[in-house]
């Protein structure tokens, strides 16, 4: 650290406790921030694409994941260094945002790192480099909506969305049944897809899984699946034109804020207490009766007295469900939760075809399906599989087909996968450099070559030579003015990814270039770095 001197000459400390702290100036740190930036980058380059590699990571307590989405493995990775930080934020980011890219992203920023690395050895001002990434990545995101094209479908014909769906599963572990996948995903964003609004709440669509079966079993179930039982054995287990009292309110006796004492010395008094108690569930039980409800879904657990006096009543009921289940259940079946037994009224009741209960396997384990609602705004998709880590990861499939489907409705423009979108930006942002005279125009190379890393590893991954492969499609590109060629990564014969089906989303696209430069640029303006040193 270097000392600062006065007037006088005499030294002083700019910095507290600096000798406990290291610090990077200049080209050190700008190097060390792109190191670690591209070292994050390059652990998700081999898990692009669908041949790309999974990772497993376990967690401190023992627990683990197996995944290829780029979002989740840098999650779980619990990345220490802070450029290494901001790199998972920019995988999240693009996974809020757009749901699906999360591992494009990330290798798209490590390519630009890496390019800037060199412009900087060359002696160029890393504001320089930043200022032509900008100029770049305009060039390309308005490049992409050129070549996109308007995806027409309706709520009869569903089958662009579900092509589109597929090449986001096609890179995941359930690939092998990604058209079933696919549509369930896409009937699932249709019934609970507001058409006119062009919006889709993905928070009525509800995932559930089971382990056991095969993941072929896996359905969409146009109403609420309840991970509970009946709350008693003999109860029945299917009622067709359920009216459903949904309540908050435990079914026991109430218990008073107030400290109290109860002093019983004779049996008469007991017995009236007892009595007492007996009339009060009699009546919670007869106010359910008498409004119509033959089913009551409780938020609460019931005493067993209430629960044989529901029995005996003929009344089915569901206890300890969720809140958020309650809430679903109630929008689904159009029904209110009631917070009182006082305020249960008929309109309050929801309606549904039929519940009925399931039981799994040779297991004890038992659900409950709520079908047939009256209102069909809200779905669940039920996954089935061998193990827990296989549902976990198609749930995330799932999440991530879901979100595509969602961007379709939003904005029905789409661009061909396959590293074809990258390499069409990559020809035009190489051909309007030489547009810009200063020394921008080295860094709106570098983006070019930089872009060109996306398909370069897919073609990797896929066990195809990377620079032959490239540098075929790209002349091919080049000599047939076609935006649609990219790497054939399934070996299908053909570089024409029209004829492939493979289909990306314009705005996942264009998020993705916008982001990963808007990263680069924030590190390569770092210049000082500060940190406690480790002893």
């Amino acid at each position: 650290m270097a000392l600062a001197f006065d007037e006088y000459g005499r030294p002083f400390i700019i910095l507290r406790e600096q000798e406990s702290k290291s610090r990077l100036r200049g080209l050190d740190a700008q190097k060390a921030n792109i190191s670690a930036g591209t070292a994050v980058a390059r652990i998700l380059r081999t898990s692009l694409g669908p041949k790309g590699m999974d990772k497993m990571l376990q967690s401190p307590d023992g627990d683990i994941t197996i995944t290829n989405d780029g979002a989740t493995i840098l999650e779980q990775m619990d990345v220490d260094n802070q450029i290494g930080k901001l790199m998972v934020e920019l995988s999240r980011s693009q996974d809020y945002e757009i749901g699906d890219g999360t591992t494009g992203v990330v290798v798209m920023a490590g390519a630009l790192l890496e390019q800037a690395e060199r412009l900087l050895e060359r002696g160029i001002h890393p504001i320089r480099v930043a200022e032509g990434y900008e100029i770049a990545s305009k060039i390309a995101v308005d490049h992409l909506q050129q070549i996109s094209h308007k995806f027409e479908f309706n709520a009869t014909n569903i089958e662009p969305l579900v092509q589109t769906c597929m090449t986001t599963l096609s890179s995941k572990i359930v690939n092998r049944c990604k058209r079933s996948l696919a549509e369930i995903a896409v009937k699932a964003v249709m019934a609970v897809a507001d058409l006119e609004r062009k919006d889709v709440n993905l928070d009525l669509i509800k995932i559930e899984g089971k382990v056991g079966g095969k993941l072929e079993d896996t359905e969409l179930i146009y109403g609420i699946l309840v991970d509970k039982d009946m709350s008693h054995p003999q109860m029945p287990k299917h009622i067709e034109d359920a009216k459903i009292a949904i309540l908050t309110c435990p079914f026991e006796p109430p218990k008073p804020k107030t400290k109290h004492k109860v002093d019983i010395d004779t049996v008469e008094k007991f017995q009236t207490l007892r009595e007492q108690e007996r009339k009060y569930f009699d009546d919670m039980v007869q106010q359910c009766k008498d409004v119509g409800a033959t089913l009551v879904i409780c938020q609460w657990g019931f005493d067993d007295e209430a629960n044989h006096l529901l029995m005996h009543r003929n009344l089915p009921a569901v206890r300890w469900v969720g809140g958020v289940e309650l809430e679903l259940i109630a929008i689904a079946t159009g029904g209110r939760i009631v917070p009182r037994f006082q305020e249960l009224t008929a309109e309050k009741l929801g309606k549904a075809g039929l519940v009925r209960e399931k039981s799994f396997g040779t297991t004890k384990d038992r659900m409950l399906y709520i079908e047939h609602c009256a209102n069909s705004r809200a779905v669940t998709i039920f996954i089935r599989g061998g193990n827990k880590m296989m549902i976990e990861e198609t749930k995330r499939s799932i999440h991530d087909a879901l979100c595509v489907a969602r961007n379709l409705i939003r904005n029905n423009s789409i661009v061909y996968g396959g590293g074809a979108p990258e390499i069409s930006c990559s020809i035009a942002v190489e051909a309007a450099a030489d547009k810009y005279p200063g020394v921008e125009q080295y860094a709106v190379r570098a983006f070019a070559d930089a872009l060109d890393s996306v398909p370069m590893a897919l073609a990797e991954n896929s066990g195809l030579q990377p620079i032959e492969t490239l540098s075929a499609v790209k002349s091919q590109q080049i000599k047939e003015k076609n935006a649609c060629c990219g790497i054939d990564c399934n070996d299908a014969g053909t570089n024409d990814m029209r004829e492939q089906n493979v289909f990306e989303t314009l705005i996942g696209k264009q998020q993705q270039l916008l982001l990963a430069t808007q990263v680069v640029k924030m590190i390569l303006k770092i210049d000082d770095v500060i940190s406690p040193s480790e002893y």
